[in-house]
């Protein structure tokens, strides 16, 4: 749902574009009931040729490994083997979420539906389909996280399939496209300057960075939401939400409360990626004592208080 406004024209306009069209979707298909029963046999059966299988939402494999928390309607059957079945035929397989992917949500903490990805359960390579999975086209699952994922991540890796432009080296090790994975959330977002000088906010309603107090993972998180925006503009530390690294196998357990900053004598536990704590804590320190007062107060507010200082224009 999340994809609906996809590009500029809306997700199936997007995907027509590449020569993708759509065989059908739960949300968006007209077809139901036996229509749809049909047509998935056939799909399973190989006399519909599949060229990608989108997958959304966790595999239920419980109760006890049956799949039967989770059956389609009509059939009797667990969706997990209809999935199975028709990702053996598929030239290619994504998984469409951080669900799909690696379980999500369904599979925190506590569940009994024993949730799985397609190829991971959590961080633990095999989901669903196995380890050792490979495509048609001799690609492992392509694992378009997020919870929502951004829909460019989804029409690029889509197009990129559609034309024949993938290998394994475009997958990072959780099978996510680097395209959007060898970033960080942090690349971009509009709190930077207020991290740079350590210019923490306090409040959910505050300007400033959301690392050091509300549990941000934005420098942990992969995923260039902050460089490509939603609809246009926007994102979550944008509206004053933490990033939480939902593109991240097991974000739904963390050992602490979303929204704030696990620390141990005073330092944030989940320090930036590839940064030494030392580090951290001499720039953290250096950064605090140089912080502008413009920045500091502008931290703890809602709204621009100090404005930057405008240089009087030079006389000719």
């Amino acid at each position: 749902m999340a994809a609906l406004a996809a590009d500029d024209a809306g997700l199936l306009s997007a995907l027509a574009r590449f020569g993708i069209r759509v065989l059908w979707h739960p949300s968006l298909s007209l077809d139901g009931g036996t229509e749809v029963l049909t047509m998935l046999e056939d799909c399973a059966a190989g006399a519909i040729p599949i060229d990608i299988l989108c997958v959304e939402g966790a595999l239920l494999t419980g109760p006890n490994g049956s799949g039967r928390f989770h059956l389609l309607s009509g059939s009797g059957q667990p969706l997990i083997a209809w999935v199975a079945d028709i990702a053996a035929r598929a030239k290619a397989v994504v998984a469409v979420g951080s669900c799909a992917a690696y379980g999500g949500v369904p599979a925190g903490r506590g569940s009994v539906t024993e949730a799985v990805g397609l190829a991971f359960a959590g961080a633990t390579p095999g989901g669903l389909l196995g380890e050792d999975f490979r495509s048609g086209n001799g690609l492992p699952v392509v694992n378009v996280a997020g919870c929502a994922p951004h829909p460019g991540w989804l029409v690029e890796t889509l197009a990129a399939l559609a034309l024949d432009a993938y290998g394994p080296g475009d997958l990072d090790s959780f099978g996510r496209p680097r395209a959007f994975a060898d970033h960080l959330a942090h690349h971009g977002c509009g709190r930077n300057e207020f991290y740079e000088y350590k210019a923490s906010a306090a409040r959910a309603s505050d300007r400033g960075c959301l690392m050091e107090n509300l549990g941000c993972k934005a420098t942990q998180a992969p995923g260039d939401c902050n460089l490509r925006r939603w609809n246009g503009y926007g994102s979550c530390t944008d509206g004053g939400f933490t990033c939480i690294a939902c593109t991240t196998p097991d974000f739904q357990d963390p050992a602490h409360p979303f929204q704030e900053t696990a620390k141990l004598a005073g330092i944030p536990v989940g320090l930036p990626v590839d940064m030494p704590k030392a580090w951290f804590v001499a720039l953290a320190a250096l950064s605090k004592s140089a912080t502008p007062q413009r920045v500091r107060v502008n931290a703890h507010a809602d709204h621009v208080v100090v404005p930057p200082a405008r240089k009087p224009a030079k006389s000719p």
